[in-house]
């Protein structure tokens, strides 16, 4: 790889300047590589207007539209940094994010007017600015039409910083994840040899562009081979069935949840529809379950199963299309530029079979949390990183991602961390003790069950457990479950056995 980093768009204008870049389906726009650096320079002079610099953070909160893609590029043709944020969570989360991360500037779409209202008050030194991720008149737009485009990136290296992604911690404080733009080249190569993606793919994103693998899943990418981008704003069943069967978009490679994918099948048109121009259907975030993967198969479309976090930019590991069928259940075998072992122990590595703990190592892997020197030293043995996942490793290489070693659980694609929500759930004065656990939900992939002993004397009902979780919050993290017990339990040290308690809640 190159030791200078390269302006993706910026080359992409000058070798295919008429090529369609992005689609934009929610508000019928299209661009272009020769307008789409036109508009990520015209962006990043309105960022170095502003006091951005190299090395700052630029934030966004906005709904999924093509416009994510142009300030994802325009801050690192000034050499800053794209901050991700995920509008799902509540003031207080953000609010903690943005103290953290200290953006110079935060874009919002205009429909969050009420998330940004309360959050100004809590982030003062923070400057916004309103879009609505349409092409709409507002002073986002206005103000990056009265300006000329930035042509050169400033000069940087693969080291440099590139994004920052905040992800909850097991101590209910979130971490910053650190990409930099090595870890994205890497990222980015990998999914080409996996996914067999070049200047000819047509990816389509309907999951929240705000996370890894909807970013990374295949938008990005598509800017790096000089492919097309088609994005949707929000998921709704039959709208996405149409784009990923549409012989005018040529839609090639998308990723989604099991919902997502179960949701398509039960569409009377999904027996009909014609996937015929479907490269890559990739499923990730949370495991498949076989009945439905053996059913897309039967139906003509192999989803490869990704195993990935945002640690390592999104893919780990990943089946290819030849895997399937006699491969499903396995997450494939690791991508090139990553290592994967299985540790028994932090000395032992497991035999082919054995189960342990995922760790990993390479040019795609992070190289620490943000300021957070503690979870580093916890997160990492020499440059390996413990993922926390427990999987095992079959004689040819083939992983099987089987369970948790943290006690996070995936409802709806979202990652919940049951320490934040005890936090929460302590300030109400009737709990005495409460741990959350994940336990399988048929909708959801997983919902939390919160299992409270209570203060002497104390009534605790379902209703007003959530009231609470709504201020401190984001919806997906409330437990939909709650469970009174007269104890936790414990072993012998007093630590909580939270597989105890599944068990007897399952």
């Amino acid at each position: 790889m190159t030791d200078i980093v390269i302006d993706w768009v910026a080359h992409l204008a000058l070798a295919s300047p008429t090529k369609t870049a992005t689609i934009d389906l929610a508000s019928g726009r299209r661009q272009n590589y020769a307008e789409m650096h036109d508009r990520v320079g015209r962006i990043a002079h309105f960022l170095r207007n502003a006091g951005v610099e190299k090395g700052d953070r630029v934030g966004l909160i906005a709904l999924n539209s093509s416009d994510v893609l142009d300030i994802i590029f325009a801050p690192w043709r000034i050499g800053a940094v794209h901050l991700a944020l995920n509008f799902r969570l509540t003031p207080p989360e953000l609010a903690f994010i943005l103290g953290d991360a200290d953006p110079k500037l935060v874009i919002a779409d205009q429909v969050f007017s009420e998330l940004v209202e309360a959050l100004q008050g809590q982030t003062p030194g923070v400057r916004w600015v309103e879009t609505d991720g349409l092409g709409g008149e507002t002073e986002f737009e206005s103000a990056i039409s009265e300006l000329d485009s930035v042509e050169k990136i400033v000069p940087m290296v693969p080291a440099d910083q590139a994004m920052l992604m905040y992800s909850s911690g097991t101590t209910g404080r979130p971490k910053g994840v650190v990409l930099t733009h090595g870890n994205i080249i890497a990222a980015v190569i990998n999914e080409a040899i996996n996914f067999e993606a070049d200047r000819n793919t047509v990816s389509y994103a309907v999951m929240p562009l705000f996370h890894i693998g909807a970013m990374m899943g295949f938008s990005v990418p598509a800017m790096f081979f000089g492919g097309t981008a088609v994005i949707e704003r929000a998921f709704e069943p039959e709208a996405m069935l149409n784009a990923i069967t549409s012989k005018e978009l040529g839609v090639t490679h998308f990723l989604g949840l099991p919902a997502i994918y179960g949701a398509l099948a039960m569409l009377p048109d999904w027996k009909t529809a014609d996937f015929s121009r479907i490269i890559i259907a990739a499923g990730g975030a949370e495991p498949m379950p076989e009945p439905l993967l053996k059913a897309w198969y039967e139906h003509g479309v192999p989803i490869v199963e990704v195993y990935g976090m945002t640690e390592v930019c999104g893919l780990a590991c990943s089946l290819l299309r030849e895997d399937i069928p006699e491969k499903i259940g396995s997450a494939g075998k690791a991508a090139m530029f990553i290592d994967m072992k299985i540790m028994k122990s932090e000395v032992e590595e497991a035999a082919p079979g054995e189960q342990g703990e995922i760790w990993m190592r390479g040019s795609n892997v992070t190289p620490g949390y943000w300021q957070r020197p503690e979870a580093n030293e916890e997160a990492f043995v020499g440059d390996w990183l413990r993922s926390g996942d427990i999987g095992r490793k079959d004689e040819e290489g083939y992983i099987y991602i089987d369970d948790r070693i943290k006690d996070m659980y995936i409802s709806g694609g979202e990652y919940v961390y049951p320490a934040e929500v005890e936090n929460v759930l302590y300030m109400l004065p009737q709990i005495a003790e409460v741990a959350v656990v994940g336990l399988p939900d048929p909708k959801w992939g997983e919902i939390g069950c919160a299992v409270v002993v209570l203060k002497e004397g104390e009534q605790l009902d379902l209703e007003t457990m959530l009231e609470h979780c709504s201020g401190h919050l984001a919806r997906y993290k409330h437990p939909g479950r709650l469970e009174i017990q007269t104890e936790l339990p414990r072993n012998a040290t007093g630590k909580v056995l939270k597989y105890k308690i599944r068990e007897n809640l399952e």
